[in-house]
Parts: structure tokens; sequence; C-alpha cells
């Protein structure tokens, strides 16, 4: 889906219960800097504390109806694992969040990983999930599914922004790793160079997903990577901000 250029985001195109609020921030729109220039929501990049605050409280004040947050959201420490926490537990130390509350506000925060959307086909619950390779393979999305009631068929996935199929080049051991796993996932690698491959990163989290029953998945139209006036990279910057997927259920 194409951004709302008024309040530089990207609301997913899918078919949720009115209830169910989500969008994606770009990298424009906010205070910041230099190399995070300029809507940096992340602490952790070396970006000037001031700023991002500034950004996070731009992030509160959005008007557009989809993108009004009802609270603080709820900022995971983020390290690549599988880790799952409930908003309503506190715990921050993970990689993806889950809520059955309105009002809370599941976030991930990315630059070319994978953010990961969930909720189930009557509005009751949502999860956010930060899914680069490593998550991916360890599973994330797994560990994150068993938080819902609902079963796999009855659930809705958006694949937000995240690094496109064209310039993800990864090692033959990540490859290694995930054909060990399952091979129908060989089709999701192009060998580049002898010991290179690049990965689609949107087909891997759509097999593990449709391997969890999940089939109503929508989103995986982006590339983090070559759309630099859109979205912060750090495969393209190294040094860079982080971009806001954010999911919650209206009061």
């Amino acid at each position: 889906m194409k951004p709302d250029t008024s309040e530089q985001i990207i609301l997913p195109d899918w078919q949720v219960p009115a209830q169910v609020k989500a969008f994606s921030t770009t990298r424009a729109g906010g205070v910041s800097g230099g190399v995070y220039s300029s809507n940096n929501l992340a602490l952790h990049v070396g970006d000037n504390k001031s700023d991002v605050l500034k950004n996070r409280a731009l992030l509160r004040k959005k008007r557009c109806k989809n993108a009004r947050l009802p609270a603080e959201p709820f900022w995971l420490n983020q390290t690549h694992t599988t880790t799952v926490v409930n908003v309503a537990e506190s715990e921050t130390d993970a990689d993806a969040s889950y809520s059955k509350n309105p009002g809370e506000v599941c976030v991930v925060m990315t630059a070319d990983c994978l953010p990961v959307l969930l909720t189930d086909k009557q509005g009751r619950q949502v999860a956010a999930i930060h899914a680069g390779w490593r998550g991916l393979l360890n599973g994330v999305i797994e560990n994150a599914l068993t938080q819902f009631s609902a079963v796999g068929s009855d659930i809705v996935a958006w694949l937000g922004p995240a690094i496109g199929p064209k310039a993800f080049e990864v090692g033959a051991e990540v490859r290694d790793g995930f054909v060990e796993q399952n091979i129908d996932v060989l089709p999701a690698f192009r060998q580049c160079s002898e010991d290179k491959w690049l990965a689609n990163i949107y087909a891997l989290a759509r097999m593990r997903l449709k391997d969890c029953g999940v089939t109503a998945i929508y989103g995986g139209d982006y590339c983090t990577y070559h759309d630099e006036p859109l979205f912060y990279s750090y495969r393209r910057d190294k040094t860079c901000g982080r971009m806001a997927t954010l999911i919650w259920l209206d009061k």
C-alpha cells in the first residue's frame, strides 16, 4: 500500500476488524539530523536522545484516525531472540509483544529486518514481531502464534517494510540453516556468488506462517535497502535510525 504522505506513515492493506489499528512509520517527519534524518525512533543507535524523544512525542500526536495512539507504545529491547512478551507483564527484553487488552500498543523497530503484525479475524488479540533471519530461523513467529487463543486459520498477518529479495545477501550457513529445517524454502534463495545468496525474507516468513496454518497474509511490498528516501537501512548505511511498526486494539 502507498504511504500516507500527510502523516509519513504506511497503513496496512489487510482485511481486519475496525478495532484493529496498525501502521508503520517511515524515516520522514521527525527532527533528527545527519545520518539519522529525520524520524529515528530508536534510543540505542547513537542518535541524540532528546531528538528521539521528540520524534516519539510526534508519533503520539499523529491525527490520522488509524494512527491515533491511545497510549505510549510498549518499546522493546530487541536482541534477535525468539522471546515474546505480554504487554501487560511489563518485561521489555524481547523481540515480539502480544496484547488482548484495548489501548495497549505493541511495537517493534526495524531497519531491514521484517516487522510482522498479527491479529485474529475477530479482532480480539494482536502481536508485533521483529523478525530478522535469526528470529525467523529460530521460531519467533511460531512463538508469537502460541500466545493466541485462535488457531492459525483464524489469524491474519501483515508483513511490513523490510529488505527486499534483490538486496538481502546472506552466507551459505544462513541458507543451509533454513534448508535443513525445510527443503521447501529453496526457492527463497538465489545464489549471487560462490558462497553468497540473496534471500527473500518475505517468502521465508510466508512459509513459516503457512506452516502454522496462517493463510491470510498481506504486505511484503517494499524494500528498505533500495528506497532510501522512505526507509532506514542498516545494510545500506550501517549507522542509521529505526522505523516503528505498531498495532493495537482500539478502546
